[in-house]
């Protein structure tokens, strides 16, 4: 049988994505919490906005990568060439999140206060990664 070799990860990509699986695990607890102290449809405003967050975060973190391996690879072209797709991804996110939750609020009856605390989800993994990486680090 053959074996192989995982790629190491470096420190800041294995904190990108603890932060990920983070704010996905955050935003369900607080939907869940949300849900059962006010109303199902505020505990889904959160795991949504939660989920939008997420995507968000996913989306610009792939369009950047893109632009610095198009940067490096196109270095001295006189006009170089970016995929249309990475445009959508770097700038429909805002559309996603907009069109979401509008539809949320107006056709799902969902408290849009719930939808920007989901939205906060990223945030709070964030932090909670600095407090991880402070307390784990080697002195």
């Amino acid at each position: 049988m053959e074996t192989t070799a995982t790629p190491t990860l470096s420190p800041a990509a294995l904190a990108e994505r603890r932060i990920g699986w983070l704010t996905l695990a955050l935003g369900l607890a607080a939907s869940v919490g949300v849900a059962l102290l006010y109303t199902p449809s505020a505990g889904l405003g959160v795991l949504v906005g939660a989920l939008l967050a997420w995507v968000n975060a996913r989306w610009l973190k792939d369009s950047l990568d893109a632009l610095t391996r198009l940067s490096t690879a196109q270095a001295g072209a006189a006009k170089p060439r970016v995929s249309k797709w990475l445009y959508v991804k770097l700038f429909g996110r805002y559309a996603l999140m907009g069109l979401v939750i509008y539809a949320m609020v107006q056709y799902f009856d969902v408290p849009v206060v719930s939808l920007l605390g989901g939205l906060l989800a990223l945030g709070a993994a964030t932090m909670a990664e600095f407090f991880y990486e402070a307390l784990t680090r080697p002195k």
